[in-house]
This record gives structure tokens, sequence and C-alpha cells, in this order.
């Protein structure tokens, strides 16, 4: 089955205060990518700043996207806290735009460059070289 279905997902912490630090951005974009790849999508791009962050993701089409983006907020805020003390508190909801395959590669520089963006919201040391991908 040959699929091509891109959403770009954004959500704020709670607030929008400034709770992403360089440790939990690194943490999620570890792990978002695991919770990713459990639910049949892969992310292709990432731009985190410290009061959101903005995913290009590819998803299959059996994907149910509140059942994955309550495991990107949900898990990563438990796990984050339970396993790595960082405090991550994300607000109700999330943006999901749909995304033609011709706008992929525009929509990915959008996302990674969220911290030139929103430079008073940037995480200094972060992103580490983490481009778009597909």
């Amino acid at each position: 089955m040959r699929h091509r279905l891109y959403i770009h997902l954004t959500w704020t912490t709670r607030d929008r205060r400034p709770l992403i630090t360089l440790p939990a951005a690194e943490y999620l974009a570890a792990h978002l990518e695991v919770i990713a790849y459990q639910e049949r999508a892969r992310i292709l791009a990432i731009g985190i700043v410290s009061t959101h962050l903005h995913l290009l993701v590819r998803i299959h089409p059996t994907v149910v996207l509140p059942k994955v983006l309550q495991r990107m907020k949900g898990a990563t805020a438990v796990v984050a806290r339970r396993d790595h003390g960082i405090r991550l508190e994300w607000a109700k909801g999330y943006n999901a735009d749909s995304v033609s395959e011709r706008a992929v590669d525009q929509v990915a520089h959008y996302v990674v460059n969220q911290h030139q963006r929103h430079p008073l919201e940037a995480i200094p040391g972060w992103p580490r070289d983490r481009g778009a991908r597909r």
C-alpha cells in the first residue's frame, strides 16, 4: 500500500510557560520518535522552543490521530517527570494541519526553524543538527 499522509502538529506548554529546557527538548526529540514509530507514524521534522513544539509527521492511513497525540503529550509528561526529573505540563488540545506532498519540504523548513521564528523562546543549544528528513 502506498500512502503519503502528512500532518503538521503543534501543541504548547500549559499557559505557554517556558518549561521546555535543553534536557527536555532532547528527551522529547528521542521519545516522540519512539512513540511515533510505535503508532505507525514517522517524524520528518521537529521544531522545539521553550513554550511549544512543532512536528511534521507522515502517518499510516490506519493511525488514530487523537490516540497518537494522547500518547505523545500524556506519556512524555509522565515519563519525563517520573524517570528524568523533567517537568513538562501541556496545555489542552493541539493543532493538526494536513500537508500536501508538494508542501512537505516547505513545512519541514518552517518546523525546524522555530528557534529563528521565536528567538525569545529559543532554547540555548537547540537544535542540535536535527534537520528535516524523509
